[in-house]
Order: C-alpha cells, then sequence, then structure tokens
C-alpha cells in the first residue's frame, strides 16, 4: 500500500459513510471491522453494512481532517478529527488502522474513536453486543 492509495481509501470511506452505500467497494466479502478497542469484530460486508445503517443518520453534517500517520507494507495508520455539526453537535479524534488487499479494498479495519471528556461519546458496541 502507498500513501496515495490508502488517501484514496479513506476519501472512498467518507463518501461511502456519506451515502449509507458502496460497503462492498470498500472491504473484502471477508473483511473484519472492530467499531472500538476490545470489541468482537464485524465479520463481512453484510455485518459492516448493518451496522453502518445501524450507526449513521441521513443528513448528517459533518467535517472530517485525515492525516496519515504511517504506512508499512498493506497496513496504513491514520489520525482523524471528526466533526459532526448537525442535527447535534459532536466531535471527536479517531485512530484507524486499515489493512488493505491487492485489489485496494479493506481486510482488516481497526477504530480507536476518543471523545472530549463530558461529552456525550462512547464507544460503538461490537456485534455480540449490538
Amino acid at each position: 500500500m502507498t500513501r496515495k492509495e490508502l488517501s484514496r481509501w479513506i476519501d472512498a470511506y467518507e463518501a461511502a459513510w456519506r451515502s449509507g452505500e458502496g460497503v462492498d467497494r470498500l472491504f473484502t466479502p471477508d473483511a473484519r471491522y472492530w467499531s472500538s478497542p476490545y470489541t468482537e469484530p464485524y465479520t463481512g460486508t453484510a455485518a459492516i453494512e448493518k451496522f453502518w445503517e445501524r450507526e449513521t443518520d441521513a443528513g448528517e453534517e459533518f467535517t472530517v481532517g485525515a492525516e496519515i500517520v504511517a504506512v508499512e507494507g498493506d497496513t496504513g495508520v491514520v489520525r482523524l478529527e471528526v466533526e459532526y455539526t448537525a442535527p447535534k453537535q459532536r466531535h471527536y479524534r479517531d485512530i484507524w488502522i486499515v489493512t488493505l488487499a491487492a485489489d485496494g479494498r479493506c481486510t482488516a479495519f481497526e477504530e480507536w474513536p476518543f471523545w472530549p471528556p463530558g461529552s456525550e461519546g462512547g464507544y460503538a458496541p461490537g456485534p455480540a453486543a449490538g
């Protein structure tokens, strides 16, 4: 993976999150997706799609700033700043660990979200809890 390939994947992820479509173009059929530390992964595009449907809201307005921290082999690390402005305001920082297959789709996605003290943020439950 190159930084340019990872950057394209990040942009595609943001577009898919906004539209709620394209999980199968972003992830391999057997991809594993950890929504937060210490949770079980969502495995496969159908499970990831269900998670996204539960976590996204139509009409959400947000901005994402992403900085690629490292790329080593097929894995990259990204630092993000996410600001939701509507329908409700939320702010958090995030670390992603992304592993891409040769075709550019993700095989493993690990998210480490962090919210400001006193905010409403919290970790999304894994599939066993959801």
